[in-house]
């Protein structure tokens, strides 16, 4: 998912982003701001991927937000306003959009924002797993699961032979994004995203296949129930 932060202080201009974002099935609007304040408080604790941000706001403008951001997201200005838009650039802004926002004008920016996110995921979102000799490292949605072995995890990575890791499933649950991962019991962990069917042959044996892992991987009961109950709540 793309998530997004709208930061502008007219109620109706946030209104028109949010009508024209909902076409796009893998937008998600983790916050509103109308106020530079408000924007910096909500860039702290939701860390967006990507804001939609005005210039002009009743005191601090959108350039001393990002003057004032240690690590901005990327950003798509939304402005009435087309004098700014060297200065907009100058601080390697994504696009540059005037009110009112044309539906393919977004559409070409937020193709823009996915293709740098792939070719530069934030240093934040890259997993560093150390094995004998290297390391290895991935983007959570890489991740299908994690077993326990002992001390160690196995760790099953899209399309790659699973990797021996000296780390805790506990850890690991610490640190990745809750959803799509979810822990199915003490030894189990799950990337939800990319569940691709669920074997159920009896009570005991239940089979996950996941895209990208040529084996399912079995379940017990507990782990199982789970499941159920996650992907039944996620359907209502």
């Amino acid at each position: 998912m793309l998530r997004v932060l709208i930061a502008d202080d007219e109620p109706l201009a946030r209104r028109a982003l949010r009508r024209l974002l909902a076409a796009h099935a893998d937008v998600e609007i983790v916050g509103e701001a109308e106020s530079v304040g408000e924007a910096a408080d909500l860039l702290g604790r939701l860390q967006p991927d990507l804001v939609l941000l005005d210039i002009e706001f009743n005191g601090p403008d959108g350039f001393d937000l990002l003057a004032a951001t240690p690590t901005p997201p990327r950003v798509i200005f939304v402005t009435a306003y087309a004098e700014y838009a060297v200065e907009a650039f100058a601080v390697e802004a994504v696009d540059y959009l005037l009110k009112p926002v044309a539906p393919e004008r977004l559409d070409t920016a937020l193709d823009r924002v996915r293709r740098l996110l792939a070719a530069h995921p934030p240093a934040s979102d890259v997993i560093e797993l150390r094995v004998p000799g290297r390391v290895v490292r991935c983007v959570p949605t890489d991740i299908l699961a994690i077993e326990a072995e002992g001390d160690f995890s196995r760790v099953h990575i899209a399309d790659q032979p699973p990797l021996m890791i000296l780390r805790n499933v506990g850890q690991f649950a610490a640190s990745l994004p809750s959803p799509p991962f979810l822990r199915l019991g003490r030894s189990i962990i799950v990337n939800c995203d990319r569940i691709r069917s669920v074997d159920t042959r009896s009570r005991d044996e239940v089979r996950l296949a996941l895209q990208g892992m040529a084996e399912p991987i079995r379940l017990g009961r507990a782990a199982a129930s789970r499941l159920k109950q996650a992907l039944s709540g996620s359907r209502e």
